[in-house]
């Protein structure tokens, strides 16, 4: 007996499919989330005024130096829970804005829910494009948790690094998954080709050569075998969703660990909310990797 299965999958196709028919404005829209999230302004205020407040409220571990440029400096945000263990974990965010917009300063909410259980929640700030080259971005992401290894006990950070990004800080939180402080990663609604980045608005700034489109591309490198788990908004631009089942598939090919994990109805600003709260999708997550 034949017996066939159907999956019903609610995200629109990739736009990549029939990328080279694409005219310039659909490119740019393949990749445009604020074009694509109607209330974007609005959420991106509230984050913004929500992140004001939480680093006024713990002013004590602030920009903290790791490198010689502006940007090159972290906000660390001990946990908030009484009584939390030594060698609580690390979690290490770092931020968004396609590596040419936002700041470290802008994202210091999303501590909030890792803080509420006990973890250490440390942000790195790095050098935006065309300012610096992505080969110099990533370079920054590695000089912090170089710091963060060589500096953190003495900031209180005893216990296990979990890396994390949003958005092209997913990106940065992937390509650095190899990093020897880092336990586990967290990369949420990340860009893991680089290659028809290139061919949208977003290059203007970012110049990307042959060499970085091939050496800092997760999906074009090889597996590192420490767990991922690798998030997204099932609300996401498909090519953002794309990616991260290219990815999980690639890993999961290889017997890499890690989960891909759909925050249901997130798209990508909302799906932050998901590490604002104790008992968060993304907060879970995050302690699932270094559970035991």
């Amino acid at each position: 007996m034949d017996v066939s299965f159907r999956i019903d999958d609610p995200t629109p196709p990739d736009p990549r499919r029939d990328w080279a028919r694409l005219d310039p404005d659909a490119r740019d829209a393949a990749y445009d989330n604020t074009r694509a999230v109607a209330d974007s302004a609005a959420q991106i205020a509230a984050r913004d005024a929500a992140s004001a407040a939480y680093r006024a409220a713990r002013p004590q571990t602030l920009d903290l130096r790791y490198g010689p440029r502006p940007r090159n400096a972290l906000d660390l945000f001990p946990g908030a829970r009484p009584g939390a263990r030594p060698g609580a974990p690390c979690f290490v965010f770092v931020h968004g804005g396609y590596w040419q917009r936002n700041a470290r300063e802008a994202f210091a909410c999303v501590a909030e829910g890792l803080n509420a259980a006990g973890w250490s929640v440390a942000l790195p700030g790095y050098t935006l494009a065309p300012e610096a080259s992505l080969t110099e971005i990533a370079a920054e992401i590695g000089a912090a948790l170089d710091w963060i290894a060589a500096e953190g006990p003495a900031h209180g950070i005893s216990g296990p690094v979990v890396l994390s990004g949003w958005s092209a800080g997913g990106h940065l939180a992937a390509l650095h998954l190899g990093h020897p402080a880092v336990a586990a990663g967290l990369a949420i609604s990340g860009v893991y080709d680089l290659a028809p980045i290139r061919d949208t608005y977003l290059d203007a700034k970012l110049r990307l050569t042959e060499a970085e489109i091939a050496g800092l591309s997760p999906l074009r490198l090889p597996v590192v075998e420490k767990p991922l788990c690798i998030a997204y908004g099932s609300r996401e631009l498909p090519a953002l969703v794309r990616d991260a089942r290219n990815l999980h598939a690639l890993r999961a090919a290889a017997h890499a660990p890690g989960a891909l994990l759909p925050v249901p109805g997130a798209e990508h600003f909302s799906v932050l909310d998901a590490l604002r709260r104790p008992d968060g999708l993304l907060v879970r997550a995050a302690r699932a990797l270094v559970a035991g």
